[in-house]
């Protein structure tokens, strides 16, 4: 049975993952620039998934990266989630949750921004999905404890964004709360787990770019992609000794 589970999100995985690279790019922008809504060649652009490519142009030319990438990605975080969580009904909300954690990580890696229209909601709909899953049998997590680890890291973040607001963007604040709402699921332990790898893996890549030459102590770097990765690390360990 687990392995069918494990078969059948790798394809949901792989199907979400090819409706990303559009809202990628629309995604990418600066901030305080509005999203975008045509192609390269000023082409309006129809809806926000899909494949990166216009149909408007002669060449069928692709606008956007990440074809390959995101849906193999995508994959293979919804596998190794579901041989973690196992037939546990909480992996549906991590299956459904887990593309918009890869789209953000994306448009935050190659502008520096994570889209209020990703984050706001994806903490609404952890808790929501949570709280609706904590009524089913056979699930291994406490919703209070996620809407705690919600609470908790934000403000958390939040104190972290005052202290120093450049080297935090106040996006990273909205994302802790849908992470703390998922990683809080399983309780303190993964809380702390996952918090810990995001800023360990960003303070490792941080120092590589200082020892290579690429970077300053005080260049800015994408923090959500860190934080992304340690919710996934923290949330696979969590959901594996549940």
């Amino acid at each position: 049975m687990t392995e069918l589970l494990v078969l059948v999100a790798a394809l949901w995985g792989a199907a979400t993952g090819a409706l990303l690279p559009r809202a990628a790019y629309r995604f990418s922008v600066p901030p305080e620039h509005p999203w975008r809504d045509t192609c390269p060649d000023g082409h309006p652009l129809a809806g926000w998934l899909g494949r990166a490519r216009c149909r408007n142009c002669g060449t069928q030319q692709s606008y956007g990266r990440g074809a390959l990438l995101l849906p193999t990605l995508t994959a293979l975080l919804c596998a190794a989630l579901a041989a973690a969580t196992g037939t546990r009904p909480e992996i549906a909300v991590w299956l459904l949750l887990t593309p918009v954690g890869v789209l953000l990580a994306v448009v935050d890696v190659r502008v520096r921004r994570l889209p209020d229209p990703l984050t706001l909601p994806l903490a609404a709909a952890a808790l929501a999905l949570l709280g609706a899953v904590s009524s089913l049998p056979e699930h291994t997590g406490t919703w209070t404890h996620a809407l705690s680890g919600t609470l908790a890291l934000g403000a958390g973040y939040w104190v972290l964004w005052r202290i120093n607001p450049g080297g935090m963007g106040f996006g990273d604040v909205k994302l802790a709360l849908g992470a703390g709402a998922v990683l809080g699921w399983y309780g303190w332990d993964t809380v702390l787990l996952g918090t810990f790898a995001g800023f360990l893996l960003g303070a490792l890549y941080g120092g590589a770019l200082v020892l290579a030459g690429r970077a300053g102590r005080r260049t800015a770097i994408p923090f959500g992609p860190f934080l992304i990765t340690g919710v996934y690390a923290g949330l696979l360990i969590g959901a594996y000794t549940a």
